[in-house]
Order: C-alpha cells, then structure tokens, then sequence
C-alpha cells in the first residue's frame, strides 16, 4: 500500500545534523557522495525527508556543462517526494506528517511583469530546484512551501517522482497543442515522451513515436503503451503528423519534424537544451507552420496535471537505484538504457 498523508501515523524524529548527498562539484565528473549538513528551512519552507528523486535529462545537462552557473556545491535533483518532518513559521498549507512533491519550479519573485501576467514559469528571478538552490539527490531537503504539490495516495512513493518534471514539463508541451489534433508525433521517448502518451491515449489522440535508430526496445515499450506507430527518427511517419513534441535533445531533429507535420501545424520543443538547429529550406516552415518552445512550469500546470494524472490513470515506469548509485543510474540513462525512468531511493 502507498504512504498516506495522515498526521496520526507521523511520528516525530529526531532530525541529524548530518545526511549523505550526492554532489556536484565540476562539469564532466562524476557526482561525489559527501556528508553534508541537514539545511536548515526558512519561515516560509519546510524541511523535507526525501523518499526518492527522479533523474531527469535536465541533470544531465547541468552535469555536462550545457547549463551554466549552477549552484557551487550543488545538490542536483528536481522530481522529489518527501515526508514533511519540521515547518517554518510560516508554513500553513501542509503539516508534518503530509507527503509533498517537489517540482523544478522552486520559487518566483511575484513582482516582475512575467509573474503578475500569470507567466510565473518566465519569471525574471526564479530559483530552481536543483540547480541554483539544491535538490533531491540527498536524504534531506528544504522547499517553499508554495511551490509543493499535494499529492494523492496514488502518486506518494517512488512512482510519482517523475511526474514532478518529466510529467510536468510534457503536459505543459501538449497542452499547448490544438485540441483538435489527432495525429501526434512524439520525438525521443524517454520519462516525459512515456508518461505523456499515456494522456494523449486518454484522451483518443494517435501517437507515432520516433526513436534514436535501432531502439526496436524502445519502439516496442511505444507500442505497449499504445502508440499507433514507432521507428527511427529518420523514418517518415505513415501519414502526416497534425503537431509535433520534440523531447529530445537534438536541433537536427526540428527540420525533421517539421518536414513530418501537415500545413498549419504546431512544433513543440519540451527541453530546456537543444543542440545547434541546422539550416533548413523556408518551405518547410512555410504554410503556416510553427516552432514554438516550453520554459520551466507553473503551479497551475501541476495542479491540472496531477488532476488529470489520476483519472488517466498515469502510470510511471520507473528503474529504482539507491542514493549511492547516482552515477550509475546518470550513465544508464545517458546511453539511453532506461526505458521509463530513472529513480533514486533513499
């Protein structure tokens, strides 16, 4: 049975002054297991015991470099689920005890004209999780507690941790899609590509995933999860596509996509990098077609999502790895082992 959020059944524990944590320390090495001090929450946060962290790809680019000016000593991680265990001052909203989860979002200013305009996901001075504040690869945390998720029992364990970015990140990307297509073309299909499929499903849309070349397992774990066609990425779909989500991290793949879909149709890019786009002829954007990016998220995008999540129902398929094998785990996934997503236990 999953945890429940039930304060009768939290006990209060002593809290360490010390907790292990995976840490980043220069780009292009390997994550380093230290003893690091349990932080210390604000009058507005809450320290949280982790349960597990999500490995999303958006680790692996600050762990290559490829996202500048991380936090100096970071703890990396944005898909967590914790136990409350001590609140600020502050705090209202949960009580010690309640399981939470935490996204990449991990605070906004609410005073630049992104924030007041409803756009909070462009704000001009955000913190993220794990990345400029620290995250989840650790026994112990602190997060705003504004920017917490309630979650249900379904999501309480290991299960929900990709939900809080790879979920988050592919919901925002096909909500931005027409509510009129049927045909949707899926590019790359890792934790947010297999987890938002299961919507579009759902929700009676045809799913034709593209892959690196050769990932047959891939195109199979596509097909079981009831995509109508899987191939290459080379190859060209069985008809053409009415919109497009690249996940993966590849500007090649732009002109692909936007050979593949038909007049009027939308191109959404769901990462936070890309390789360099090449050169492509006008006529494949001519005719009304459009390229369009994701940036971060808002908590109404999570609030939706879980939502909806839960009728689908969304079920993550998650590859679970203890703290200390971060950089396995960081590996598995970089030559594209997991099919599903990579998850940290504590």
């Amino acid at each position: 049975m999953p945890p429940t959020n039930s304060e009768d059944k939290f006990q209060v524990m002593d809290i360490p002054e010390l907790m292990q944590a995976m840490v980043f320390e220069r780009a292009g090495k390997p994550l380093v297991l230290k003893q690091m001090p349990v932080p210390k929450p604000s009058a507005d946060q809450m320290l949280l015991k982790i349960q597990a962290c999500g490995i999303c790809r958006t680790d692996l680019h600050i762990l290559d470099g490829e996202l500048r000016n991380p936090k100096p000593q970071l703890i990396p991680g944005h898909e967590i689920i914790a136990t409350v265990v001590k609140k600020g001052q502050n705090v209202t909203r949960f009580k010690e005890g309640d399981i939470v989860g935490v996204p990449w979002l991990a605070h906004t200013c609410g005073k630049c004209k992104f924030c007041k305009n409803g756009h909070e996901n462009l704000c001009d001075n955000p913190l993220f999780t794990g990345y400029t504040v620290d995250g989840g690869f650790a026994e112990y945390t602190v997060a705003y507690e504004q920017y917490c998720f309630n979650l249900s029992n379904f999501y309480s364990n290991s299960s929900g941790a990709p939900l809080m970015c790879a979920g988050l990140i592919g919901y925002r990307s096909y909500k931005m899609l027409d509510k009129k297509v049927e045909n949707i073309g899926i590019y790359g299909f890792g934790a947010a590509a297999h987890i938002i499929i299961q919507l579009a499903v759902f929700q009676k849309k045809k799913v034709y995933v593209f892959t690196r070349a050769g990932d047959k397992i891939g195109q199979k774990f596509a097909m079981d999860l009831g995509a109508e066609w899987a191939g290459d990425s080379e190859e060209m779909p069985p008809v053409k596509l009415d919109a497009a989500i690249i996940f993966a991290p590849l500007g090649d793949l732009i002109p692909k996509a936007l050979q593949d879909v038909d007049k009027g149709s939308m191109v959404v890019c769901g990462g936070i990098h890309m390789t360099d786009i090449p050169s492509f002829p006008y006529h494949l954007l001519w005719e009304e077609r459009s390229l369009h990016s994701v940036a971060n998220l808002t908590r109404e995008d999570g609030v939706e999502f879980l939502e909806l999540a839960e009728k689908v129902p969304v079920r993550a398929t998650t590859v679970l790895f203890k703290l200390q094998e971060a950089n396995q785990a960081i590996d598995s996934l970089r030559q594209g082992k997991i099919h599903g997503a990579a998850v940290l236990v504590m």
